[in-house]
């Protein structure tokens, strides 16, 4: 397998949570297309809390375990839940087309509502920390 589109959403969805993915197919779009998954089906909310276990555990699994980043795990989905409430998209692969900058761009979005000093602390890392530039909306 060469791309995570080779799976439709459940299978998807049940290779990550399983662990099956693999790391390499778990790229930034995936990342993505998760986040987009699980707020489609929990809310963002919920799926805030799911996808941070998730990918912690998926971390620990295929990695050493010190790559996750809460803050930015938390961001993510509450800058996918927004543009998500601006969509007309029934599917991630049209979302993706419709907001092609959190595809290219996404750390620029972050840099907006973060400053580096944040973002690079040991303590963002570990807990989700709230935006001191602007918050989210």
């Amino acid at each position: 397998m060469v791309n995570h589109f080779q799976l439709n959403d459940t299978m998807f969805e049940i290779s990550f949570e399983k662990g099956e993915l693999p790391p390499t197919l778990f790229t930034h779009e995936a990342h993505l297309r998760l986040a987009w998954m699980y707020i489609k089906k929990y809310g963002e909310k919920e799926a805030a809390e799911k996808i941070g276990c998730e990918i912690e555990q998926f971390d620990k699994l295929h990695g050493g375990g010190d790559t996750f980043h809460k803050t930015i795990t938390i961001a993510s989905i509450k800058v996918v839940g927004h543009f998500i409430g601006k969509s007309e998209s029934r599917d991630f692969k049209s979302f993706i087309q419709e907001f092609p900058k959190l595809k290219t761009a996404f750390k620029e979005l972050l840099n907006r509502h973060y400053s580096i000093k944040i973002l690079t602390s040991q303590k963002a890392k570990a807990q989700f920390l709230q935006p001191d530039l602007l918050p989210f909306p």
